[in-house]
């Protein structure tokens, strides 16, 4: 993975993969020089967190090379997609839901509702991940949350970069929560994502309170970031898988990936959170994990919610995993991680 830009957004490239670390090369001791810079050069020999799940620890022992392997953007929207086919149902097989495709206000959505017993007031939306450029949750971020609340998701499919940069997605998202406040109060819906998804929530969030729109009565950010200006401490750590696979050194400045294109301002209040006006948001549930490359981007703006007096969000932080691991069903992590979205959202819209 390359720094936040490019490991949120996956830059196609095209350079041959390399021959990666094998086991007589990897260091066994624990080295460290700071430069006069600041800057930590180290090695660190790290087991697996014993607070894990034997199924979370034989997840972070599945041997990952570290080799460069860059893929086209067709070759990743292939592979995402085939993924989430098969995750989608893995995720269904242990959380039955009906699925459905439609339209609202002219954007294509899936509706994934409960077998039996559906609320008939409350709606979720959710903004999937896949780095802006390919949907890689609008199965697995859905079924389990509408089985487990009883509420009907709807999970747009927004525009992607970077045929459509930055704002297509949002006004995309935005349009859809327009057309459902037809239907429904704002108390009555929330808005989730994860990873570019949990981008887009609170980007979602800053622009509503910009065109003074009624806010929704909850947010779900899932490991998300909400500052494209500068790079959190834990890009230069962690790799999509965490403390495995591909990572390149940090460069000396922030890289601006396909998502956002022209002379869009990295410190735009909408783009970049923030920057914004976040007083009086809606309850907010910011997710992430130990090993997670967004783990900085998701405290840094948790810490900018409660700076802003938003006594209401709540911050958790899951030991040792890495990025938005819930779309692994399997994990008992997994199913703690629903849980506590299920019960959130249950809580903040009104019956």
């Amino acid at each position: 993975m390359k720094r936040l830009a490019v490991s949120l957004l996956l830059l196609p490239l095209t350079v041959a993969a390399q021959q990666g670390t094998t086991a007589a090369q990897a260091p066994n001791t624990d080295a460290s020089y700071i430069d006069a810079n600041g800057t930590a050069h180290i090695t660190r020999v790290i087991p697996v967190p014993q607070d894990l799940s034997p199924e979370a620890q034989k997840s972070l022992a599945r041997p990952v090379s570290d080799a460069e392997n860059p893929q086209t953007l067709a070759e990743r929207r292939r592979g995402t997609d085939a993924w989430q086919t098969r995750a989608g149902a893995l995720s269904r097989s242990l959380y039955p839901v009906n699925l459905s495709d439609s339209t609202i206000a002219g954007i294509p959505v899936r509706i994934i509702t409960p077998v039996s017993g559906t609320d008939p007031d409350n709606v979720l939306i959710n903004l999937h991940g896949g780095g802006f450029n390919s949907d890689s949750g609008s199965l697995t971020e859905t079924i389990p949350i509408a089985n487990l609340t009883k509420m009907k998701v709807v999970a747009v499919l927004y525009r992607l970069s970077p045929e459509h940069p930055f704002p297509a997605a949002l006004d995309d998202a935005v349009a859809v929560y327009k057309d459902l406040l037809k239907t429904h109060k704002p108390e009555h819906i929330a808005i989730y994502g994860t990873s570019a998804g949990a981008v887009l929530t609170a980007e979602v969030a800053a622009d509503l309170k910009k065109l003074n729109l009624p806010m929704p009565a909850a947010l779900g950010v899932f490991s998300g970031l909400g500052d494209f200006s500068r790079e959190g401490d834990s890009v230069a750590m962690y790799a999509l898988g965490g403390l495995s696979g591909h990572l390149d050194p940090p460069p000396p400045h922030p890289t601006v990936g396909e998502y956002i294109q022209g002379n869009t301002d990295v410190r735009d209040p909408v783009l970049s959170p923030v920057f914004s006006d976040l007083h009086n948001m809606p309850p907010t549930l910011f997710i992430t994990s130990g090993r997670d490359l967004l783990l900085s981007g998701t405290t840094i703006l948790h810490r900018a919610f409660v700076r802003a007096g938003n006594d209401n969000a709540r911050l958790i932080v899951f030991e040792g995993l890495p990025h938005a691991f819930w779309n692994d069903a399997d994990l008992p992590e997994s199913k703690e991680a629903y849980g506590y979205m299920a019960q959130f959202f249950e809580r903040n819209l009104r019956r």
